[in-house]
């Protein structure tokens, strides 16, 4: 328990950085000035979502594989901190979009590819509420959780294979393509740091994940005992 107290000082030091050097390390933008500065943000937790849909994706094939609840109590715990940047990233792309665009929203294939990712993981964490046993659950959940997966690598590549409102590619994309030296360094740091955020979400949340499936074993025995109990003082 300790180790993750010094980890999360440490990250919340890094933290503290990245956000240090988004607004006042990296140079101006020349045509959107400040607020291209949320890129840094909106940015890097869209890498994070994307991460965390990928472990999602894994722990829900390795299910289906071994049918071990160990990698369902890991997929959910994903699916939960993966909801949470892609939340980040849907709340900061706006606040971008409005000032640069003069809309809020506009339904292009980015935008629209990334919040129907963001509701069918809202409705992969309803569907368990759904089904009471737990090996079920985690069979319709890992089917379910690779279908909505197919749409992360799709929403990754959607504005390189469409024109859309959303810019281009600014990372990895092609020619007279790319950022500032010192933009790039502080991009990359930022994104480093998000996915450290994400890996100890997913690690805490898998800790209390297991925690809930060890209570309704304990809840169950205690019942079943229960139940024994009362009709052997029946007989």
């Amino acid at each position: 328990m300790k180790r993750y107290g010094i980890f999360a000082l440490i990250l919340t030091v890094l933290m503290f950085f990245a956000g240090y050097a988004a607004l006042f390390i990296a140079p101006d933008e020349a045509t959107m000035h400040a607020i291209q500065r949320i890129f840094y943000f909106h940015a890097s937790s869209g890498w994070a979502a994307m991460e965390a849909s990928m472990i999602v994706f894994f722990a829900n094939v390795a299910y289906l594989a071994k049918r071990d609840l160990k990698w369902d109590w890991l997929a959910i715990s994903a699916v939960e901190v993966s909801v949470a940047f892609w939340t980040v990233m849907l709340v900061t792309g706006p606040i971008w979009a409005h000032p640069v665009w003069g809309v809020w929203w506009t339904w292009d294939w980015r935008l629209t590819l990334t919040l129907v990712i963001w509701i069918l993981y809202l409705c992969y964490m309803v569907l368990r509420t759904l089904i009471a046993d737990p090996e079920r659950r985690a069979v319709f959940s890992a089917v379910f959780g690779i279908f909505v997966f197919l749409g992360v690598p799709l929403d990754y590549l959607s504005i390189r294979i469409w024109r859309t409102q959303h810019p281009q590619p600014v990372i990895f994309g092609g020619q007279n393509s790319g950022l500032d030296p010192t933009m790039a360094k502080v991009f990359f740091y930022c994104s480093g740091v998000m996915t450290l955020l994400m890996i100890l979400l997913v690690v805490k949340r898998y800790r209390l994940e297991r925690l809930r499936h060890d209570a309704e074993e304990l809840r169950l025995a205690v019942e079943e005992a229960s139940e024994s109990a009362g009709m052997s003082r029946n007989l």
